[in-house]
């Protein structure tokens, strides 16, 4: 079974390498450094049922790390449409994704993007119909520092490796939606040097072999209770990282998305929760998404919560984690994430504010999705281009139906779906539209054309 963009199947399986490996700590553990296994699939099972379908905002507990004053929730929807500066390989541009030099510090200096609202992303321009397809993996240094006003942990400061050369398929071959059909959700692979934390944890030395056999146990939980729509790739050589690819979950603006975490179990795990790092491309999508990789969730330690709520050793795991960044903060009213909106905006208005800021959301939603497959994140290449190659249509059709008006979110093929879409939204869409064809044609996916705009 292929656990990279190869397809190349690692031997021996990831179960008995963990015996080989437990074998092995067993042999020179002392009495009483093994530990058990923390948590159980019974411990996610609300979690897990509710990224099933739309996600009702009253059970949202996390919350964004910066309150807004700033009600405004509008992104800036102009994209960059001369072709002068389109550059399908974009070489001109890998500078904004691979180096964070001083010039480009400087336009960061000082900002802090409200959800909603992003950098000007030099990355997103379309491609001409001319143009020759390739994909380059995601680089450690793709995103600025947060601004003075936001603390970003654990950021890895790792100048990007040369990007890969990989193109996807010619559209008539059929081996990369196998490999992608057949993908493993979880699986042990060998390259960490494109991850955000490889210069991080226990790059020195060896860990105890009692922090060793608690990740092997969370391994084990991963392997065995990971919900369909999440992916997980670990390294064998460095225990410590992990990297997550999570699906949009449907009935939310975020529906059909790739978003990419990298994860870190710290050198004194698990009395402290894991560091998670989020590729954003630069786009403030969510509350709790910060456009530096910042993850916002009590359960992380990043924001306060509730008792029940924040990180407890020996009970939380990293399938927890995982399934709560889905299900908590990938929901279907991300507007209530931010502090305080459950309280001061009800009814109606908190309605018409939280749809509005669905429509900004699925705009920078579609936005990631070009970054993500013009930027798939290392062993999950064909996984990326198999995804966007079998969903193309469905994205597009829900892009057509909210140009007509249907609400983010809702059933598109509903007789009964609701209404509402702004006439600057549907705009938005409808212009976003052709970007998207352009993209997933590029990709692969057949009989695109037939939703351009204005063709």
């Amino acid at each position: 079974m292929a656990s990279s963009a190869s397809g190349e199947a690692l031997k021996p399986s990831v179960s008995n390498k963990l015996k080989q490996q437990e074998g092995a700590l067993d042999m020179d553990s002392d009495a009483g450094n093994s530990s058990s296994v923390v948590g159980s699939k019974d411990d996610v099972d609300l979690l897990k049922s509710s990224t099933s379908g739309s996600t009702n905002s009253n059970v949202v507990k996390t919350s964004n790390c910066f309150s807004s004053n700033d009600d405004d929730m509008s992104m800036d929807d102009e994209e960059d449409d001369d072709d002068d500066d389109n550059d399908y390989d974009y070489d001109d541009n890998d500078g904004f994704l691979y180096d964070v030099g001083d010039d480009l510090q400087s336009q960061f200096d000082n900002v802090d993007l409200p959800p909603g609202v992003e950098a000007t992303l030099p990355w997103l321009n379309d491609p001409s119909p001319s143009e020759k397809p390739s994909t380059k993996t995601l680089a450690i240094s793709d995103l600025p520092p947060c601004s003075s006003t936001v603390h970003c942990e654990a950021s890895s400061t790792v100048p990007s490796e040369a990007s890969s050369t990989k193109e996807p398929a010619d559209s008539n071959d059929d081996s990369i939606m196998q490999t992608s059909q057949q993908f493993k959700q979880f699986d042990m692979v060998e390259d960490f040097s494109d991850h955000h934390f490889s210069r991080m944890g226990f790059s020195d030395g060896q860990p105890p072999k009692s922090w060793a056999k608690q990740i092997q146990d969370e391994w084990k939980i991963l392997e065995k209770d990971l919900p369909d729509t999440i992916f997980v790739r670990v390294y064998e050589a460095r225990m410590e990282l992990l990297r997550a690819v999570i699906i949009g979950p449907p009935g939310t603006p975020y529906h059909d998305g790739l978003f990419v975490f990298d994860c870190l179990f710290p050198t004194n795990y698990p009395k402290s929760p894991p560091m998670v790092y989020y590729y954003s491309g630069g786009l403030r999508l969510n509350p709790n998404l910060y456009e530096c990789g910042k993850v916002c969730l009590s359960l992380l330690g990043t924001w306060s919560g509730k008792q029940n709520e924040n990180w407890v050793p020996g009970q939380s795991t990293m399938l927890q984690v995982l399934v709560s960044i889905q299900a908590l903060i990938l929901n279907a009213e991300p507007f209530f994430n931010e502090p305080g909106h459950e309280r001061t905006y009800v009814g109606a208005e908190g309605r018409r504010h939280s749809q509005k800021y669905n429509e900004d959301t699925f705009i920078l939603s579609l936005k990631t999705m070009i970054y993500t497959l013009r930027r798939p994140p290392k062993y999950f290449e064909d996984f990326v281009l198999g995804h966007f190659r079998d969903r193309a249509h469905n994205i597009l059709a829900a892009c057509k139906a909210y140009t007509e008006g249907i609400l983010v979110g809702s059933d598109i093929t509903s007789p009964n779906a609701e209404k509402s879409g702004s006439s600057q939204f549907r705009a938005t869409v409808a212009k976003m539209m052709n970007t998207l064809v352009t993209h997933f044609t590029r990709n692969g996916s057949t009989d695109c054309d037939e939703f351009r705009v204005g063709a």
